[in-house]
């Protein structure tokens, strides 16, 4: 089978970022397929079109377009609708069975639905955020115009797709409300690959490097610092953690828009570099030593319910580490850590409730120990990176017969 694969976004275990799609492609190289990715290489530099690279056996196709996530929204849209049309005119050129795209954004539908139609093979989507949905909740998103046309890309490309991958049943209803067929549909969730995590990493090392940290105990935040994220939620819950007196310590590592206004209202609450520090994004292959540091790692997103139904990396590689997890929103995840016992749920409560109860959960040594357990049954039962690129690569060949 020879897949041609769109994802804007791919990334490679040594960069920062979700590896996703760099898993599913290495599984299906491994069975014998042949994969051409198509993609953006991101970084700001002098080159431009495209190059391209082979990242172990998969045919990686970058082509030079500059994004940030602090770019504003109208620079962003350019960035998506310059990589749709290049990607159409790439992708139609390259040998395939079946197009297999992956949102973010719902523009990569774009490509997809024109190398389908002009080679004559199906195209398998995949639907890692509800767009426009999310966006528009959010209010990022708010001419009447856009709406409609993004609505009509969103329920034309489901419609042209011979199946859908949806990384969670929150997705999945939010699809077929869209008006998608249910039998379309095929959950796969992200994955938590137990491999990666499966070392000797104590964590001693990472906590050696920084003289704040010694033996506390550590909540951690590694990730995006977007709109949706609301990261702001833990410096205020750092401020509770003060008036309390605990000795917790809050982590924030990552990228993204609101980075420094994260920094700037954690100055302005006075718990920067007291009982909260912020540190840049790392690597992929760096996250065993961070999360072995680690008593307990976090998603955490903003009050809207449409963003509850997210399948964020971070949630599923603290999982495969043997990590709790603290969920501050409703939706599938907060139902899973309580329903298992693999960290805690802080939706509802006030930030003083909500400091207690992490202040509560992080000194109780038999508990973090039990829900530690608890999340490694939870990563093998459920989120087993072979059992879900094993589940993909039968949609995409199912697809072309």
């Amino acid at each position: 089978m020879k897949v041609i694969y769109l994802h804007q976004y791919f990334n490679i275990p040594k960069k920062t970022g979700g590896v996703r799609s760099y898993d599913i492609a290495k599984h299906l190289i491994n069975k014998g397929h042949t994969v051409e990715m198509v993609t953006t290489n991101t970084s700001l530099s002098n080159s431009s079109g495209w190059e391209t690279s082979t990242e172990d056996g998969i045919n990686v196709h970058w082509f030079h377009l500059f994004y940030s996530n602090k770019l504003n929204y109208y620079k962003r849209l350019l960035a998506f609708f310059s990589f749709a049309y290049h990607a159409a005119k790439k992708g139609s050129k390259l040998q395939g069975d079946v197009v297999f795209a992956t949102s973010t954004p719902l523009t990569i539908a774009i490509p997809a639905l024109y190398i389908s139609w002009k080679k004559s093979i199906p195209m398998v989507f995949e639907v890692r955020d509800l767009w426009p949905d999310v966006p528009i909740a959010i209010g990022v998103v708010k001419n009447p115009i856009v709406k409609y046309l993004a609505k009509l890309l969103e329920s034309y490309s489901y419609k042209k797709s011979k199946a859908v991958i949806a990384l969670s049943d929150g997705m999945k209803v939010g699809i077929i409300k869209a008006g998608c067929e249910e039998n379309k549909i095929v959950v796969v969730p992200n994955f938590s690959d137990r491999e990666l995590f499966n070392s000797k990493n104590t964590g001693k090392e990472f906590r050696a490097g920084r003289k704040w940290l010694k033996d506390f105990p550590l909540l951690i935040y590694a990730g995006t610092f977007g709109i949706i994220n609301g990261v702001d939620y833990l410096v205020d819950v750092a401020e509770q953690l003060l008036l309390l007196k605990s000795d917790i310590r809050i982590l924030l590592i990552g990228e993204g828009k609101e980075y420094n206004n994260v920094i700037l209202y954690a100055q302005k609450k006075n718990v920067l570099n007291r009982n909260l520090f912020i540190e840049s994004a790392i690597s992929r292959s760096e996250l065993p030593q961070l999360l072995a540091a680690a008593d307990l790692a976090s998603n955490i997103v903003i009050n809207v319910p449409e963003v509850w139904n997210n399948s964020a990396n971070k949630f599923f590689d603290a999982l495969a580490s043997g990590t709790p997890v603290l969920i501050n929103g409703g939706g599938w995840q907060a139902d899973l850590i309580d329903k298992e016992n693999a960290g805690i749920t802080t939706h509802g409560l006030t930030l003083n409730q909500a400091a207690l109860k992490i202040n509560e959960f992080l000194n109780d040594k038999e508990r973090l120990s039990i829900s530690s357990k608890k999340a490694q049954i939870i990563a093998d039962k459920y989120f087993n990176k072979d059992d879900l690129t094993k589940k993909i690569e039968q949609v995409l060949f199912q697809s072309i017969n």
